[in-house]
């Protein structure tokens, strides 16, 4: 799962995102995708608490690291329950 390490998207990520990032990764390692949105939504809540916002490029890129391994069973569950939760982040910040 480190190869995402490799990205060139990382290189320019603020230090303090991509420890969140790292953070993040070793706590998704071997999760379903079903399992994923909890440590997403940690992930996001825990940012924006310490003054951290992921822009629209960097959220994509953290759900390319979340699927790398997965199948395509697991990647499509990932990307049903992100359109579910930014429905929810969305109607929760209005």
């Amino acid at each position: 799962m480190e190869e995402w390490m490799n990205n060139p998207a990382i290189k320019n990520l603020d230090p303090a995102k991509l420890e969140l990032i790292k953070m993040a990764a070793s706590r998704t390692n071997g999760k379903s995708g079903k399992d994923l949105a909890p440590v997403m939504l940690a992930l996001i809540t825990g940012a924006n608490k310490q003054g951290i916002r992921f822009s629209p490029d960097e959220v994509t890129l953290i759900l390319e690291i979340m699927k790398q391994g997965k199948s395509k069973e697991e990647q499509e569950q990932i990307d049903r329950t992100v359109k579910m939760t930014s429905s929810l982040l969305k109607k929760h910040t209005k």
